[in-house]
């Protein structure tokens, strides 16, 4: 069982990592961000055909991402909030969300772009929380 003083202080922990991870992934940062990922993680979508498997593949569609939106003028901006984080017995940690993901086009208004819910599983690797697992389920798209 965990502790309210444990349960906050990871919940506070998962809030850092992912204002970090977000950050790279909005300032380009592909590698640092593909880096918070296991090297066997997995990035799933109900927006791509198939999951991305492994941190390569993984960079791979993020550094597509990043370039095509670059090349549009397009910045973006990931929100993620309404947190919760449930460690399991294994030591792995499961943490669903919601997602906002904001545009701005240069010299236009921001706009929310995609509005998604979702589910990962974290781990620890010497210490450093990591994504060995992460779903996205766009809201305008089925889930299945």
């Amino acid at each position: 069982m965990v502790t309210t003083t444990e349960g906050t202080e990871l919940y506070i922990e998962v809030q850092h990592f992912y204002g970090r991870q977000m950050r790279l992934l909005d300032e380009a940062e592909v590698g640092a961000w593909a880096a918070t990922f296991t090297e066997d993680g997995v990035f799933a979508a109900n927006a791509h055909p198939e999951p991305a498997r492994g941190r390569a593949a993984i960079e791979a569609g993020a550094r597509q991402a990043a370039s095509q939106l670059a090349a549009e003028g397009i910045q973006r901006r990931h929100w993620l909030g309404m947190l919760e984080v449930a460690p399991r017995a294994d030591g792995a940690i499961v943490v669903r969300s919601y997602a906002l993901i904001l545009s701005t086009k240069l010299g236009g208004q921001a706009e929310v772009r995609l509005s998604c819910t979702c589910d990962d599983v974290l781990v620890r690797k010497d210490g450093q929380l990591l994504v060995q697992d992460r779903r996205v389920f766009r809201d305008d798209l089925p889930k299945g």
